[in-house]
């Protein structure tokens, strides 16, 4: 009962504040119509002005028992949706989401026809709409490979004058590769062999292409000449898809040489990539050779298919190891290091780990499951659940948010926890009819012996026979898999339970399986001095030079052929590798962290947080972990360059100003001056917004600034704006300024309720648990008239300039960099992988349902929180 709360909480708020644009902007309560909002780069090529959350979510509504409201989202579909759009997409997106949606949709419409009560009405309408996109879809596949190209104009195509796109060499071996369910699905539905035969071709090509000796492939291929253009490989993102596709195909499909090329590339990722509990990237010509030392959160998916597979072992240990990391950051970062700190910080509410969850459940029945399922839950309400819906996290370390609910949160998150906790008696049909697709559309498995394509198996390819007896076991069977004892995945978990607090231990490397317990560990970045001889002698073995400089530093430079073996020049570029990181991580070190802008009174209830730069100066809030509470004013002048002259109202305070033509450090003197107890900077730059721009770090005046005692916080222009605006709707707003988001309960809402009544102005004391990390900050100097910028290191090409100031274009990701973030991102083409912008609340009416942004007053968002709070109060008392 709670997840269909929670569902309708985000369902309700989408159709009332969003519909018909593609999808809800949560903080500000309004649809996100591509075009109208600051472009938030290869993200947005999910949107394609065709209602996409509500096709995303139709057969969860089937699936959550919400059938009168899926008759009324079919008919919308039906009477609303246009596909004929001049808007360039992206071909894997628009498949899982929006083809996939409509399949989906047409699979639980036909399956409700049948019983009787709902849906008598429908003809297929959905499935002819599902014919018409999937041919806007085929020109993307009129290349000489048949690897289709990353994206198509609805409209026009792709090579057509107007289409705006069908330049790209390149796409992701998942983009390419997760297009055989929907594609065979639409064929075996319609009659029409084409999609198939297309989506098949595509598959054939990778297999080919895949490296022979090691039997992996690359994230990012050629579509042109197959060649591979990133030759790292893993199970995460830019890949993961491609993996779970070739399994189902054969589960939907029955085609053996889908099973048979997953066993192969499945022998290949537990040999190379699974080195339990975790799974790292290996290069794809030496896979004995990590490729990076981080992981990404959309590898959380393959627990969940190492359960199809029937392989449990590895999977109840890496879903173990994800929890752990859930568990001391809320959410799962989208990218964390092999010794569990964040990476990436933003979480977009991705539903992978969920439906890992869920499989899991399914395979053991083990209760501990469900309760890892009601920690998501519980996650979801208290750290992302916002008036209007569910918010993204734009830094799991602060608890900020981002304006941004991806229609996958709707068509999966809420499907894979429901399921976990239904009876059978609580689903109005046998869930086992049905396979799920990557976006967990449902297909029917009666679709394997209808209008089959016949196909001449690929008689050219050997298969690589492996000793292997799981497997036999395609489709796992606890009966088979489990011995009778309740305490066999436990037994599997207890080892882990501790690893991400605890430095995780070495295991024996590969290459010293292969040479046998003689030959020492490689040496590593970490333990390497410049004056032990041994060291300088193990560097000279792995090709390594070392360089004395005249500043009394070293460079080391490797030359493969000087090393004496092959193994041991592996071992120098990985060691080279991890100095570079090292490197780079030590010059983020140097840097503050993100800190957090809180809005505590009623009736936001703490549940709106702004991410703020830091100040070098002033209180550090990382030692002072209570932060600093107090209603906020502004300040006559507003610059803050002169002695105030409003201090009774700045009295006890925290003092709002503009940045420019002063120092900020003498903002803050005259500030605390006045008796205000804190600051906050607003830029003055119209629109800026720290999602598209690097966390800004104010520096002092030059001078000692120890007298300066007070915290001082910078907002962007768009989150100053949003206190902004409450103030000019409510009047008293209190916020609370400390380095990280604290918790958001019933008792502080009471709490809260009491100070506005009383206008109370004493400090919060209540503490949140707080991680010390370190943040890739980007530091600006002084400010207005003297005012410089530098990023990172003053060497442009130092790693954290690097990272700092191209992040948002080589990832398409606006995203403020987190720790340890010196490597570069995913390409643009892995799904879901990007941030929004936040928007400031405007008023503004609209009569009718239209594309044009829809903004909501403020005494309506006001009553939606109350009714939030109601809902909440009864849930506590439901104990749920």
């Amino acid at each position: 009962s709670q997840v269909l709360e929670m569902f309708d909480h985000a369902y309700s708020n989408y159709m009332e504040h969003a519909y018909p644009a593609d999808e809800l902007m949560p903080l500000t309560c309004r649809g996100r119509v591509r075009g109208q909002e600051p472009s938030r780069g290869d993200v947005d090529d999910a949107l394609g002005k065709f209602s996409l959350t509500l096709i995303d979510t139709l057969d969860t509504l089937v699936v959550l028992n919400k059938t009168k409201e899926f008759e009324e989202a079919v008919k919308k579909v039906i009477k609303d949706v246009n596909l004929d759009n001049d808007i360039v997409v992206s071909v894997f997106e628009t498949n899982i989401r929006v083809l996939g949606g409509l399949l989906g949709g047409h699979s639980v419409a036909i399956m409700l026809k049948e019983k009787g009560e709902y849906m008598q009405w429908y003809n297929g309408e959905l499935l002819h709409m599902a014919k018409e996109l999937g041919y806007k879809l085929l020109p993307a596949f009129n290349t000489t490979s048949g690897l289709p190209y990353p994206r198509v104009n609805l409209k026009f195509g792709v090579r057509h004058p107007e289409a705006r796109t069908g330049t790209e060499t390149d796409t992701c071996t998942a983009c390419a590769g997760t297009l055989i369910l929907e594609f065979a699905a639409l064929s075996r539905f319609t009659g029409t062999s084409i999609f198939e035969e297309y989506a098949r071709k595509a598959l054939d090509f990778i297999w080919e292409k895949r490296q022979r000796s090691s039997n992996l492939v690359g994230v990012t291929i050629n579509i042109h000449t197959g060649d591979w253009v990133r030759k790292d490989s893993g199970v995460g993102a830019g890949i993961d898809s491609y993996y779970e596709y070739l399994l189902k195909a054969y589960v939907l499909l029955g085609d053996d040489s889908f099973l048979e090329r997953f066993n192969t590339h499945y022998d290949a990722i537990m040999r190379y990539i699974s080195q339990p509990p975790l799974l790292l990237d290996v290069h794809i010509h030496k896979p004995m050779l990590n490729a990076r030392t981080w992981m990404d959160s959309l590898l959380a998916f393959f627990p969940g298919l190492q359960v199809l597979k029937g392989d449990i072992r590895p999977a109840i240990e890496t879903h173990e190891m994800l929890y752990q990391v859930i568990k001391k950051h809320n959410f799962l970062p989208e990218a964390f290091t092999t010794d569990f700190r964040v990476h990436w910080a933003q979480h977009p509410l991705r539903p992978e780990f969920a439906e890992s969850t869920y499989f899991l459940y399914k395979a053991t029945g083990d209760p501990y499951y469900l309760e890892v399922g009601k920690t998501l839950i519980e996650n979801l309400n208290k750290y992302a659940r916002v008036p209007c819906g569910f918010a993204a996290m734009k830094d799991v370390r602060t608890g900020s948010h981002e304006d941004r609910m991806d229609s996958f949160f709707l068509a999966e998150m809420f499907k894979y926890l429901y399921l976990l906790f239904a009876d059978k008696e609580d689903m109005i049909f046998d869930i086992e009819d049905y396979i799920f697709t990557t976006e967990a559309h449902l297909l029917p498995l009666w679709l394997s012996t209808t209008n089959q394509t016949i196909s001449k198996k690929n008689i050219s390819t050997e298969y690589t026979e492996l000793d292997d007896s799981n497997f036999d076991w395609t489709c796992p069977n606890t009966q088979i898999l489990f011995p009778n004892d309740p305490m066999f995945a436990q037994s599997i978990r207890e080892p882990l339970k501790n690893v991400v607090d605890k430095s995780c231990p070495r295991g024996i490397s590969r290459a010293e399986e292969s040479l046998g317990s003689g030959p020492k560990p490689p040496l590593r970045a970490r333990d390497f001095m410049a004056s032990n001889p041994e060291h300088l002698e193990i560097l000279k073995k792995m090709g390594v030079s070392l360089i004395h400089l005249k500043d009394g530093r070293v460079q080391l430079v490797q030359h493969a052929v000087q090393a004496a073996s092959s193994l041991d020049a592996e071992d120098g570029l990985r060691f080279m590798q991890e100095m570079i990181e090292l490197s780079s991580q030590q010059q983020k070190e140097q840097q503050l962290p993100p800190r957090a802008v809180q809005i505590v009174s009623h009736p936001f209830f703490g549940r709106v947080v702004l991410t703020a730069g830091p100040a070098q100066f002033g209180m550090d809030l990382s030692k002072h972990k209570a932060g600093t509470r107090g209603f906020v004013a502004t300040i006559k002048p507003y610059n803050g360059c002169s002695e105030i002259t409003n201090p009774e109202a700045v009295k006890e305070k925290i003092a709002l100003m503009q940045r420019g033509q002063c120092m900020f450090a003498e903002k803050a003197r005259n500030i605390q001056k006045a008796g205000a107890i804190g600051g906050i900077v607003i830029d003055d730059n119209e629109g800026s917004s720290s999602d598209t721009a690097p966390l800004f770090q104010m520096a002092g005046d030059g001078k000692n600034t120890d007298d300066i005692t007070i915290p001082m916080l910078f907002l962007f222009n768009k989150e100053g704006n949003i206190i902004l605006d409450a103030i000019r709707e409510y009047e008293a707003v209190e916020v609370l300024l400390s380095d990280k988001a604290k918790d958001r309960d019933l008792e502080m809402e009471n709490m809260d309720q009491k100070s506005s009544e009383n206008d109370s102005h004493k400090p919060n004391s209540k503490e949140a648990p707080s991680e010390s990390q370190d943040a890739g900050a980007v530091s600006e100097e002084p400010d207005g008239g003297g005012e410089s910028s530098a990023v990172g290191d003053p060497d442009p090409l130092s790693p954290a300039s690097a990272d700092s100031a191209s992040v948002s274009r080589a990832d398409e990701d606006p995203h403020s960099p987190g720790p340890a973030e010196a490597s570069a991102p995913e390409p643009a083409c892995t799904p879901e992988d990007s941030q929004p912008q936040e928007q400031n609340t405007q008023t503004e009416s609209n009569s009718k349902a239209h594309w044009d942004s829809k903004v909501q007053p403020m005494e309506s968002i006001l009553a939606d929180w109350n009714e939030d709070i109601e809902a909440f109060e009864m849930m506590e008392k439901d104990e749920l």
